[in-house]
């Protein structure tokens, strides 16, 4: 009698239970989403002025940073003024495109020097890095 109450376990398994694989695809997408805010953090961090009529610029060989602190980074690398003026010498200096992103408290003189140095040097192209700020109303002498 005792026996004929314990049922027999030869059936196949019929059902799988989701349930482990919820949680760790879960645990798997917090992960994720925790280690992509790191990921996409610029490097240096940089306060770009608001522009109405910015654009977005292509990416180019020379990129010239200038931090709040005073910082002057060439292609992603802390360097001077006397660096810059030899990595320009030793470029093709006419065929490169600099682009120059300051910070919004960077005085306005510093970044003119920039733009001087540069041009003493051969570069004929550049352009100045900004954040695009959208408004929703037109401006007054923008056409219809």
């Amino acid at each position: 009698m005792a026996g004929s109450a314990i049922e027999d376990d030869d059936e196949p398994i019929t059902g799988i239970n989701i349930i482990p694989l919820v949680d760790i695809v879960l645990v798997v997408l917090i992960i994720f989403m925790v280690t992509a805010s790191y990921i996409v953090t610029p490097a240096i961090r940089v306060e770009l002025p608001k522009a109405a009529t910015g654009e977005p610029v292509a990416n180019t060989v020379l990129s010239l940073v200038l931090t709040r602190e005073g910082g002057l980074f060439l292609n992603g690398e802390a360097t001077d003024e006397a660096a810059l003026e030899a990595f320009l010498r030793s470029e093709d200096a006419a065929e490169l495109e600099a682009v120059i992103a300051a910070d919004a408290a960077v005085p306005h003189g510093r970044v003119v020097g920039l733009i001087d140095l540069v041009k003493r040097e051969g570069v004929v192209k550049f352009a100045i890095n900004t954040e695009a700020e959208f408004t929703s109303k037109p401006t007054e002498d923008a056409p219809e």
